[in-house]
């Protein structure tokens, strides 16, 4: 007679032990990263005698899950709610589901990276140019939070999208100076992805290849904008999941696009198109990067702003 338990409790032995691998070395890749972080900070004016303030604190774990709330009929978040980690997704789209028919607005939980308080929660991740982006990006909100642009961020959407779009900048920038410095056969890795990527988006372009996550997902919130602009609410939310059966028939596997999906990924805006649409927030802010000479000068400029209107008459 076979054991058809004996697999899995191999499997979960080999599980077990990985654990404890992991549990063992994390500290240690927690140390190595902090000194290779603060040593790229240094040379580029974000330390001061070495040391950046507030220090670089940061811990790998699991992190919780977040209730993303919008407005059913426009893309804003309202409301931001940290939940247990790794919720079952029945659990997911049951309170999803019951939020939605109570209060008549869009939810949607997501999975975040990093957790801003302090010391820093980062998720574990076998990605370390991910690793390093998001403790980079992470540490740029809690220094943030000693200047005006940290202290409003929960005041307006517009605010929310500039603190978010600043840290991701600082995380992408930061990521790239680390692995050049430390890890350069990962970096000249990244640098030939990037360029295969722009291959790629030059040859879409041409309609040589069908399907581009950035572009599609674009065209999905704008068309989600002009139809929510006129009031046609259950037509932009039949659209949101036509347009998640695209993502889905093409290998982007998402669970639900809706308002609440674009309020949250939306303010992510360092990098053209995606979720983020015609949000002018983004677009300003990289300019004013593109103004700065420097990742230091661009960080404690933008830090002083408090509200749109001022970074709009700076870069203009």
């Amino acid at each position: 007679m076979i054991d058809s338990e004996k697999p899995v409790k191999e499997l979960e032995t080999i599980f077990e032990s990985l654990k404890r691998i992991d549990s063992e070395i994390t500290p240690l890749v927690e140390e190595i990263l902090e000194s290779q972080i603060i040593a790229v900070f240094f040379e580029n004016r974000l330390a001061i005698y070495g040391q950046p303030f507030p220090p670089l604190l940061f811990k790998i774990s699991e992190l919780p899950e977040n209730l993303i709330v919008s407005p059913r009929d426009r893309i804003e978040q309202i409301e931001s709610v940290s939940l247990t980690s790794q919720l079952e997704t029945k659990d997911m789209e049951n309170l999803e589901s019951t939020i939605d028919s109570e209060l008549n607005v869009s939810s949607l939980v997501v999975p975040i990276g990093g957790l801003g308080m302090y010391p820093t929660m980062i998720g574990a991740s076998s990605s370390l140019p991910w690793l390093i982006n998001t403790i980079a990006h992470e540490w740029t909100h809690n220094w943030l939070v000693f200047h005006p642009l940290g202290w409003n961020y929960g005041k307006s959407n517009d605010l929310r999208t500039m603190n978010e779009t600043t840290a991701s900048i600082i995380g992408s920038e930061i990521e790239l100076l680390v692995l050049k410095k430390y890890y350069p056969n990962k970096y000249n890795e990244i640098i030939q992805a990037t360029n295969e990527l722009n291959t790629y988006t030059e040859l879409n372009a041409l309609n040589i290849n069908p399907f581009d996550f950035s572009a599609e997902m674009y065209i999905t919130r704008i068309h989600v904008d002009s139809l929510l602009s006129i009031g046609n609410v259950p037509e932009a939310e039949g659209y949101m999941e036509i347009r998640r059966q695209d993502f889905w028939d093409n290998g982007y596997l998402i669970r639900k696009i809706n308002q609440a999906y674009f309020a949250f990924y939306g303010a992510y805006a360092d990098i053209p198109g995606g979720a983020t649409g015609n949000d002018p927030v983004g677009p300003a802010v990289r300019k004013f990067r593109e103004q700065s000479e420097s990742i230091s000068e661009f960080l404690l400029n933008i830090a002083k702003l408090s509200s749109f209107s001022e970074l709009i008459q700076i870069v203009e």
